[in-house]
């Protein structure tokens, strides 16, 4: 246990200097410390590997500036388009967004433990199990929705702490609600999950108060603002037939229990973030110092129960886990004054100390050779260039004749996305998949009379094309078997139906079909 005596942390806690309208001094050097400290790790690991899936369909996005995609808002693309810019081909820079989204979530973390009561040593507490937390250092090593996502979350969320603490002690500051409904409208040009939130906290709202936060008209104009900002989105949904529900189904096939989805919620979380996690959502639920707070506690089950039987992903939740550390961090401060137990720093230190340690891992640091096939991330991020010469090399295989009226097609977004990446340089100028959001990036040309094909089986092709045959191998070359290892490489030529008939049936919204 994290209490220093060893024993269990008791809710009969006294009133938070919060609740009393007091705060502590802010801990500015030291949580600057951890979130340098952060910020250097992710630097100096930014470049190992390579692009991760994910990253290479954002820029493959951002040259199909909308303002709308089938699994996204328009606020990751724009970014990936501002980077490769800034800077082409450069992957450490690409990362620096998500970098600082996620410094963001740890210096956010030690706002919201001050704002619930904290010192200053559980300001710094709470700031460095964000950055020892392996989802973390993995948002902040990846450009990805959930990079930005989890931090808006974060602000949205102490901007409502601190009207809460203002409110308590008779000085509401109501710019602060209009502020939570500028960054939720931020929010919904990267994910369309915040209203999620909102709708949990209403109803914890109702249900166990602050009620009259739902009547301060700054939070509807917030509100307003948000719903004015995501009409764009909803418009180009609307004339594409509502893709982002299909994406929704498609999320839920792909999650698996929510015994999975608990499990690694709190491997993500990290060995230190999974307790502290725990005890922040207890100590919101029970401790009599944080009782005006406690709506946020019923938020977080209502979010839970939604994504655990919606089949949500794991780190949909991640967004809350500053508040968490924060209320936990606070809720054993109290316990520690309340039981009048000495600090014992030393025993903190060497905690968060093993637990960075093995957080690290999280970060590409080791040699390529020593990934586990289970580590999605990384896996992920291998061999990109090598499948594009592999499929380059099928293509230049073709008779010269054939080559004007041949497309180069793939099963699946991400290979896609890398060849639209690497194939210039290889001499192939287009590519099209009919996977996910990559669909809407266009088809190919209606005298297309033979396609170079990436993945699938031979029977899926049969059903659409006359004739099919095997030209090559995926062989990354890499120490670790890639997702794209043995991959089939088809010539398949003449389409059974006009490619404006046949696009929508290839259609699917999977990864891998």
């Amino acid at each position: 246990m994290i209490s220093s005596t060893g024993s269990a942390p008791s809710a009969q806690l006294p009133a938070s200097p919060s609740a009393r309208g007091s705060l502590a001094a802010p801990a500015v050097g030291p949580v600057l410390l951890v979130a340098a400290a952060l910020a250097a790790a992710l630097l100096l690991t930014s470049h190992r590997y390579g692009y991760f899936g994910d990253e290479l369909y954002f820029l493959a996005a951002g040259q199909h500036l909308s303002w709308g995609y089938a699994d996204q808002g328009p606020a990751v693309p724009l970014i990936a388009r501002m980077m490769q810019t800034l800077a082409p081909g450069s992957l450490v820079v690409l990362r620096i967004p998500p970098l600082l989204a996620t410094v963001g979530c740890v210096v956010l973390a030690a706002a919201m433990a001050r704002e619930l009561g904290g010192n200053r040593r559980a300001q710094v507490l709470a700031a460095g199990a964000c950055a020892i937390s392996p989802h973390f250092l993995g948002s902040g090593h990846l450009l990805a929705t959930w990079s930005f996502d989890q931090a808006l979350w974060a602000l949205i969320t102490w901007l409502l702490l601190r009207w809460v603490r203002l409110h308590a002690r008779g000085d509401p500051d109501d710019r602060l609600l209009l502020g939570a409904g500028l960054v939720t409208a931020a929010a919904l040009q990267v994910k369309f999950l915040i209203p999620a939130f909102w709708l949990a906290l209403a109803v914890a709202v109702l249900t166990d108060g602050p009620r009259v936060l739902l009547r301060r008209p700054l939070l509807w104009a917030g509100g307003g603002v948000a719903v004015l900002a995501s009409v764009p989105a909803l418009v180009w949904q609307a004339t594409h037939g509502w893709p982002q529900a299909s994406m929704t189904e498609t999320v839920a096939t792909e999650t698996g229990s929510a015994w999975s989805f608990l499990a690694v919620a709190g491997n993500q979380a990290g060995a230190v973030g999974a307790v502290l996690a725990v005890l922040g959502l207890w100590f919101l639920l029970r401790a009599p110092g944080l009782r005006q707070y406690r709506f946020l506690a019923g938020t977080t089950l209502l979010l839970l129960v939604v994504f655990l039987t919606a089949g949500g992903r794991p780190y949909y939740i991640a967004g809350l886990y500053p508040l968490l550390f924060a209320a936990a961090v606070v809720g054993l401060q109290h316990h520690r004054v309340a039981a009048g137990v000495l600090r014992r720093g030393w025993l903190m230190a060497g905690i968060y100390g093993v637990s960075a340690g093995m957080a690290m891992t999280a970060l590409p640091i080791l040699p390529a050779s020593t990934i586990r096939p289970s580590e999605v991330v990384s896996t992920a991020s291998l061999g990109w260039p090598e499948l594009t010469a592999d499929v380059a090399e099928a293509y230049r295989t073709l008779p010269p004749g054939q080559r004007p009226d041949t497309a180069v097609l793939t099963h699946d977004y991400w290979s896609a996305a890398a060849i639209r990446h690497y194939g210039p340089q290889r001499g192939i100028a287009e590519v099209y998949s009919p996977s996910r959001g990559f669909w809407y990036f266009g088809r190919p040309s209606a005298a297309t009379e033979q396609v170079v094909y990436l993945g699938a089986d031979r029977s899926v092709l049969a059903r659409h094309f006359r004739s099919v045959r095997r030209v090559g191998t995926v062989r990354t070359g890499q120490a670790v078997a890639t997702y794209y290892e043995g991959m089939p490489i088809w010539v398949a030529r003449g389409p059974e139906q006009p490619w404006p008939v046949l696009w929508p049936r290839l259609q699917h919204m999977s990864l891998w079909g």
